[in-house]
């Protein structure tokens, strides 16, 4: 019921998926260290309060139940949320109770930069930022994306590679697969 669709029942019978993906779980590092933080206040000035008052203390574990609920929906989105990439768009679904769709077409795309911080090298994540032709995209910059670097050589191929190349690539795989008797494309 509250489960949000698939981001691949959003793509049609002649897209073929190429990459699907959520973002990276760095992205959830600040609102673990807020939420570790704020429980943590809440318990030690529950314990510092004296007995008699106990209306505060209550207060205060319903503001730490608040805490853990706001930060489990904070993993709830970060969860559903994924992206996908197809011979022809980038798809981004978002959305626990409302479904947010965004999508841009792979032939909008005139250049491709990724970034990567000294935490990113860590962790493992970058930011790619997409340009398009005169306009600004609902995807224009994807922060907290794994692996960016295939990701980047990914997108690149497809929008700047040889189009021959990859139908045939594309058909020899469809190929393979009707002969190994799957069903599905993609």
């Amino acid at each position: 019921m509250f489960a949000p669709r698939d981001p691949d029942e959003y793509l049609l019978d002649t897209e073929r998926r190429v990459i699907r993906i959520r973002r990276h779980w760095a992205v959830l590092l600040w609102d673990t260290f807020e939420a570790v933080a704020l429980l943590a206040i809440c318990v030690l000035v529950s314990y510092l309060l004296p007995a008699a008052a106990w209306v505060i203390q209550n207060i205060l574990w319903y503001a730490a139940l608040l805490v853990i609920l706001r930060f489990a929906y904070v993993v709830m989105e970060w969860w559903v949320e994924r992206l996908v990439v197809t011979d022809k768009r980038f798809v981004m679904t978002t959305g626990v109770y409302t479904t947010k769709v965004l999508m841009m077409p792979i032939t909008k795309v005139t250049d491709l930069t990724y970034e990567r911080s000294a935490t990113g090298r860590i962790f493992g994540y970058g930011t790619m930022v997409v340009e398009s032709a005169g306009q600004i995209q609902a995807l224009n910059r994807i922060d907290y994306l794994p692996k960016p670097e295939e990701f980047y050589d990914t997108i690149s191929e497809l929008v700047f590679g040889d189009k021959q190349k990859q139908a045939e690539r594309f058909s020899m795989i469809k190929a393979q697969r009707a002969a190994r008797g799957k069903k599905k494309v993609g």
